[in-house]
């Protein structure tokens, strides 16, 4: 699930960066509550305000008891982003377009809204790309008529299936339904810096 990879170990769950699932050098940990401070900062120690942003820092290992403490650590790591998969499993999912998420914005956010397709094309493209943006599938699009959320973006950016991380490993998807709150911030720079 996103740079997470999960086993099953002693009874229990062992949960660590992907990129050191083979190590065995980690410092382990027993409880899900470290989890929040393991995903606040990158390996450089610089604060990660976009949980899934594909930067989660290395050299840790979760031995978890039980599948409770497996979940509460994923939310932990990608909050809301198991439940919207078990959501999305039930068909359940409903997404919003970028235009929906834009114009419901009040306050210092309302001009966001008045960002036009082509800066918002621009801006999801680079944004919300998985090398160095964000790990999310984008299941939303730019407006109502259907339009692609972004014409930068690979189609596997919006396929749940495809592995964000380019490890082509089967995978929990950490599905993104709505533009999130960054998204929108930046949309906002991007207007008052236009006018």
């Amino acid at each position: 699930m996103g740079q997470l990879a999960i086993a099953e170990a002693n009874g229990g769950y062992s949960l660590s960066h992907r990129d050191d699932s083979d190590r065995s050098d980690l410092k382990s940990y027993p409880d899900p509550e470290i989890a929040p401070e393991l995903a606040r900062f990158d390996d450089a120690g610089n604060y990660r305000p976009l949980k899934t942003a594909p930067t989660l820092r290395h050299g840790w290992k979760l031995a978890l008891r039980t599948l409770a403490e497996l979940r509460l650590a994923l939310d932990y790591f990608y909050p809301g982003r198991l439940a919207a998969f078990l959501v999305a499993e039930q068909e359940g999912l409903q997404s919003m377009p970028l235009r929906e998420t834009l114009e419901r914005q009040t306050g210092m956010y309302r001009i966001a809204a008045q960002i036009t397709d082509a800066q918002a094309n621009e801006l999801v493209g680079n944004f919300c790309r998985s090398d160095g943006g964000c790990l999310r599938t984008i299941l939303w699009r730019r407006d109502i008529s259907g339009a692609i959320a972004s014409t930068k973006l690979a189609p596997e950016k919006f396929d749940a299936a495809y592995d964000q991380t380019g490890r082509q490993a089967t995978v929990i998807p950490l599905l993104c339904q709505e533009a999130c709150n960054l998204l929108v911030a930046e949309a906002r720079n991007i207007v008052q810096a236009a006018r």
